[in-house]
């Protein structure tokens, strides 16, 4: 199986139960502050996550106010310099994240249960080549078309 279509079946597979779960959904721009935010060394500033993410600091700001609804986020003027809003981490993120860490293990787990037969003849019926690490065949163009 192509690891292309590995990942993307994972993420897939994670992203279902994420969204059958209670948790809230969050969009793209939400999860990757949330990660730059969690998994970055900080302190994090919304004009160093907007460069980081290289989106503008409004998209940061509007994306930061939803985290921060939910409680997933915290912002706080830096006492150094009142100009900065330093952007912390919550235990209820923490734990978010830690339950979406999980989906992605099982997803993980799932994929490597799967017979690669069945993986196979998924690729197969949609009438594309499965890539194995070539830059020649895309598999997702090719799925497309």
């Amino acid at each position: 199986m192509s690891v292309q279509f590995q990942s993307l079946e994972m993420w897939r597979h994670a992203l279902v139960a994420s969204v059958r779960g209670d948790a809230p959904d969050l969009s793209a721009r939400q999860m990757a502050l949330m990660l730059s935010v969690y998994l970055g060394d900080g302190p994090h500033t919304v004009r160093g996550l907007a460069q980081a993410l290289r989106i503008s600091k409004p998209a940061v700001s509007r994306a930061l106010d939803r985290l921060g609804e939910l409680g997933y986020v915290r912002r706080q003027r830096d006492d150094l310099d009142r100009r900065n809003v330093l952007v912390q981490r919550t235990g209820n993120g923490a734990k978010f994240l830690t339950d979406f860490g999980g989906l992605i293990d099982g997803a993980r787990s799932h994929i490597a249960a799967l017979p690669a037969r069945l993986i196979e003849f998924a690729i197969d019926s949609t009438g594309m080549t499965p890539s194995y690490g070539t830059t020649e065949d895309n598999w997702a163009i090719e799925a497309a078309e």
